[in-house]
């Protein structure tokens, strides 16, 4: 079977999950991924009940089965190890219950985070080291790993179980964000069901090169996000890593939730970076030789658009995005 194209609906939230499976099937793609948990609601799948009743879950696996699509994927991306109760315990209980749902529901993947502890501790907040050349950040790794290890430990026990694999983005501000930070993971873990979630757009603003780490990667890649990045000029000036972002008020309109009483502060007027829609940041050469390398990997692979450009409207970007990644496709 060839790779199962579609798209996370957590842009479409203004929608009941009907009219957005409609978009996406308007769009030509074939599967949906939903939001189950962790940084953002959840508005197209009631976990509590799916979970309490086998016959919601015919019911709601029936939603898509009528719309002709498939459902690729639940998505619980949060911080699951941060000392902040009510960010770090509730997003490592929503994966718990993403596991045991895809479980009852047939769905063979999650995507998730691995997280940033604190410092120690007795840390409150969570701390991103970037770039430990001083002994002292050392030290805070060590304590990290500590926390991180035994937590996915239990992860991939319950995964297992359930016979789901739980898929992580390499994300910046995680312990683990790249390729040798996550082979560390699996092997202090001895984990069998923990893989990549292959978002291109993360490690283009980090200088990696997704089709080398995917080939690295092999079969430790579960899951892909089919998202771009576009480096811009700032990046001479800025690097990658900058820190000139800015408060959004609490009444601010649309502003995005990232924890209870948190939430996505502001970018720079001139940043060194940004999210664009698929195939706006590098050509349909490009990401057909990225498809390639992700088939050799497995060629039943889900690839799900993930649409974050603030540029254009969320049905807008999806299409324009759909186009591109179906258009690269035929060039397999």
């Amino acid at each position: 079977m060839p790779l199962t194209y579609g798209a996370y609906t957590a842009c479409l939230q203004d929608r009941s999950l009907p009219e957005a499976l409609d978009v996406l099937k308007d769009a030509g793609l074939t599967g949906a991924e939903v939001n189950v948990g962790g940084f953002i609601p959840s508005p197209h799948c009631p976990v509590d009940a799916l979970l309490a009743s086998p016959t919601a879950r015919d019911e709601y696996l029936g939603l898509f089965q009528d719309k002709g699509m498939t459902l690729s994927g639940l998505n619980t991306s949060g911080n699951p190890t941060s000392p902040l109760p009510n960010e770090g315990l509730k997003h490592a209980e929503d994966i718990r219950a993403a596991i045991r749902l895809a479980g009852l529901l047939g769905v063979k993947e999650i995507v998730t985070m691995s997280g940033t502890p604190g410092t120690d501790p007795s840390a409150k907040y969570p701390t991103w080291v970037v770039n430990p050349w001083n002994g002292i950040d050392m030290e805070i790794l060590d304590y990290q790993w500590s926390v991180v290890v035994p937590f996915f430990k239990e992860i991939d026990a319950l995964a297992r179980d359930n016979d789901v694999q739980v898929c992580l983005e390499l994300h910046p501000r995680n312990l683990v964000f790249n390729v040798p930070s996550f082979e560390r993971l699996v092997e202090e873990t001895g984990a069998t069901n923990i893989k990549v979630n292959m978002d291109p757009s993360h490690l283009f603003w980090q200088q990696m090169d997704p089709i080398a780490a995917t080939r690295r990667l092999g079969r430790l890649v579960g899951h892909v996000h089919a998202k771009d990045t576009r480096i811009f000029p700032g990046a001479a000036y800025r690097g990658v890593l900058d820190t000139d972002f800015g408060h959004v008020p609490a009444e601010a309109e649309g502003k995005v939730p990232v924890a209870y009483g948190y939430w996505c502060n502001s970018w720079p007027q001139d940043p060194a970076w940004r999210f664009v829609a698929f195939g706006l940041g590098h050509d349909t050469d490009y990401w057909a030789e990225f498809l390639t390398a992700i088939t050799e990997v497995d060629p039943e692979m889900n690839v799900n658009i993930e649409h974050e450009d603030a540029e254009y409207g969320n049905v807008e970007g999806l299409q324009i995005s759909a186009r591109n990644l179906l258009e690269a496709a035929t060039r397999l």
